[in-house]
């Protein structure tokens, strides 16, 4: 059955209106930043092999310190001798960028393909299949990868952003000792995340999913000498295992349910579950499940802002085009099963609107500079699932796309500060903290390029038109207006509330982030670049602006952000295209966005201006509230700030969620491991009991038998009589 099948697949392929085009170069887009790993970890090895001296004792108390330079570490470390260039630091130069412009490339060549298709031959994917990989009795799972609108979208952001992060990290990077090797782990990061969105099938998703968890832990533990950044790389791992656990689970449900894992079997057989059924619930609980790990949702984000610990190049790969937007994907690729269940629905609207009001409140009173981007990540995410949670897939991926270029624009503008600030105070030996905002102000005076792209992104971030950030974001929360009414969704209960109530406070919820975002951004951007500089009176010669290789990849993403809401123009604003993005992800989620919708009366003209022009208010206001209430110049470097105190303690402590993680969970478990699980079970039940307590009993035995071999002649004579008594006594018994 299965060979007849494959069969099928395979005609399927052969016959597809894609398959003798661009798009047959598929398998290139993910081997390309495979290659690159492949080349940079042996430069990277061959780099740090050292071999034996022929004469051992020649080489005492002559060890090199080559290659322990001082790179650029963004916890604030600075030492000031001599930094030599890594030996392979300009074949890395070229090859790790140079991957993934190849695959970019590649991937607009498919682009183009598709497009001269045209749709009626997309309206079934294009599934390339390589291998069998897990023929198992009724399991039959292939190593295939799926072309269609939406991995396509996935490619170009993750191969297009990607690679200018890429292009920065040269710069950023350059002095690093560990040049190759930071090279190796980006390349092999992307190539997983490629994986990822290319995937057939779950289990082909899921390996993507891990390896891009590997890969993290890798990067952000990066700098691993230093302690607190070894224990952030584990803290994403670990926390991302606990997501891990749904999407597994989810897997076994669909395979158990209905006998598929690839995405065309299972929208196929999907169609025959009841809707609001409690197993399509359930697969989508533990789908979400997964994705609140990934994606940072509460209670699982805790591991996304002290993934800061790592390079910045990095966390503008994670943040913004690639890890913690794999959940949003998800999602989007199972809407043939989310749009079946309205109450694990409401479930992920409402989560991503308490993540996003409760990380923006975080963001308001972080003092490091990346923190704050952080909060602002986690923050984002949340519209990104209201969107995907409440049936309006477009309009997730709308803002995971322009969230990818403002973000990735933000983080490498708060690169290119940390560098400055890093090189000013390298020249002075300052060891205070180059990250934090009070050790700053005044930067647009000796970076006015990084200071106006930055400001480009703030705005867009805030939902300032004509920004792209403006058309995503409302397109969110004008979806979600939609939707309170008449949509399953809105006729759905949860807790025993109807779904219209739910949805209505996700709304507000969603328009109060939306507030703080504006008023916490603005913030950064004023103690940042306006009032007067605090760097310090040697320092301040020394700030400059970052060279061309990392100030030419925030001008195309701020290129990106200022055009990127033509990607899905609203009908109120026809300034190009109207709803492209819309038409072009139709074959993909368009069943699944009219079954949500279902009675769902649209909203009137006016009404939707009027919702625009709220939430245009709303940013404006957020924005006057920092400049009228904030005053950067009466601000005091870090060394000389105050404590805070009352609830802005609270915020700069963010709510104390470690610390009662760590004593609700950490600390019993760690008790109760070292406790009952070392010391009781191991040590004493296996250790104690079972392989010494079985020792101890051999040893007794042969002590028992020792005494019979006293060699007195005396004592055996004894023995002897009395052993034939017994026997004596024995038979003769009655």
């Amino acid at each position: 059955m299965h060979s007849l099948l494959q069969a099928a697949a395979e005609t399927a392929q052969a016959t597809h209106p894609l398959s003798h085009t661009a798009a047959a170069w598929l398998w290139l887009v993910p081997l390309l930043p495979l290659l690159g790993f492949a080349i940079n970890a042996l430069l990277s090895i061959v780099a740090a092999y050292q071999p034996g001296p022929a004469d051992p004792s020649a080489a005492h108390g002559e060890e090199s310190h080559a290659g322990h330079g001082e790179g650029h570490d963004d916890a604030g470390k600075h030492e000031h001798h001599a930094v030599p260039r890594h030996r392979f630091a300009g074949l890395t130069s070229l090859v790790g960028p140079g991957v993934l412009i190849l695959a970019f490339f590649v991937a607009v060549a498919i682009f183009f393909a598709m497009r001269a298709a045209g749709g009626g031959a997309m309206e079934h994917p294009l599934v390339q299949r390589y291998f069998s990989w897990m023929p198992v009795g009724d399991l039959q799972i292939d190593a295939a990868f799926q072309l269609d609108q939406l991995s396509m979208l996935m490619v170009l952001i993750v191969t297009g952003v990607g690679a200018l992060i890429h292009v920065f990290s040269v710069g950023y990077m350059r002095d690093d000792p560990g040049y190759p090797r930071y090279f190796a782990y980006l390349n092999l990061f992307v190539f997983f995340m490629l994986l990822l969105v290319l995937g057939a099938n779950y289990p082909l998703v899921f390996v993507g999913w891990e390896g891009v968890s590997l890969c993290s832990y890798l990067l952000i533990g990066f700098w691993f000498s230093d302690k607190a950044n070894a224990d952030a790389g584990k803290k994403a791992f670990v926390v991302n295992r606990v997501g891990d656990f749904g999407f597994l689970v989810a897997m076994f449900l669909l395979f158990a349910n209905l006998g598929t894992l690839d995405f065309v079997g299972v929208g196929e057989a999907a169609k025959g579950l009841a809707v609001g059924g409690p197993v399509v619930t359930a697969i989508c609980l533990f789908l979400f499940l997964g994705c609140a790990g990934k994606s940072a949702q509460i209670p699982l984000y805790i591991w996304l802002p002290d993934a800061m610990a790592g390079p910045t190049p990095v966390s503008a790969l994670i943040h913004a085009a690639t890890m913690v937007t794999a959940g949003v994907y998800l999602i989007a690729r199972s809407a043939m099963l989310f749009s079946l269940a309205p109450v694990a629905e409401l479930v992920v609207v409402l989560i991503g609107a308490l993540t996003a009001i409760f990380a923006a409140s975080i963001g308001l009173k972080q003092w490091d500079i990346k923190k704050v981007l952080a909060y602002s990540t986690v923050s984002q995410l949340g519209y990104m699932f209201i969107g995907v949670g409440s049936g309006a897939y477009v309009a997730g991926m709308f803002h995971l796309a322009t969230h990818a270029f403002f973000k990735a624009l933000l983080f490498l503008g708060s690169g290119s500060v940390i560098y400055a600030m890093h090189a000013a105070y390298h020249h002075t030996g300052n060891h205070d903290d180059a990250q934090d905002m009070r050790n700053m102000g005044g930067l647009r005076k000796y970076m006015p390029t990084t200071f106006i792209l930055m400001w480009i992104a703030t705005l867009a971030i805030a939902g300032i038109p004509p920004l792209a950030g403006f058309f995503s974001k409302d397109e969110i929360l004008g979806s979600l207006f939609a939707r309170a009414q008449g949509s399953t969704i809105a006729q759905a209960h949860l807790f025993g509330i109807p779904g219209t109530a739910w949805l209505y406070v996700a709304w507000v919820l969603g328009l109060s982030a939306a507030l703080m975002t504006a008023v916490y951004m603005t913030r950064m951007m004023l103690y940042t670049f306006h009032g007067p500089n605090r760097t310090g009176e040697a320092e301040r010669p020394h700030l400059a602006e970052a060279p061309w290789v990392m100030t030419g990849p925030l001008v195309v993403l701020a290129v990106l952000t200022v055009a990127g809401g033509w990607l899905n123009l609203p009908e109120f604003a026809p300034l190009g295209p109207v709803g492209g993005l819309d038409r072009w992800l139709e074959p993909v989620v368009g069943d699944a966005t009219k079954r949500v919708i279902g009675g769902s009366p649209p909203v009137a003209p006016g009404l939707e201006l009027g919702l625009v022009a709220l939430a245009v208010l709303i940013a404006v206001v957020g924005i006057v509230i920092a400049v009228m209430r904030l005053k950067p110049a009466t601000l005091v470097p870090k060394s000389r700030s105050p404590q805070e105190e009352g609830f802005e303690k609270v915020l700069v402590n963010k709510y104390y969620v470690d610390e009662i993680y760590d004593t609700a969970i950490v600390k019993p478990v760690v008790g109760t491991s070292r406790g009952l699980l070392w010391r009781g079970v191991d040590a004493g039940l296996i250790d104690g009991l079972g392989v010494n307590g079985a020792g101890y009993l051999t040893r007794f035995v042969g002590w028992v038998g020792s005494q019979f071999q006293s060699g007195q002649l005396g004592t055996y004579a004894w023995v002897l009589a009395i052993g034939v008594l017994a026997v004596l006594g024995a038979v003769t018994a009655r």
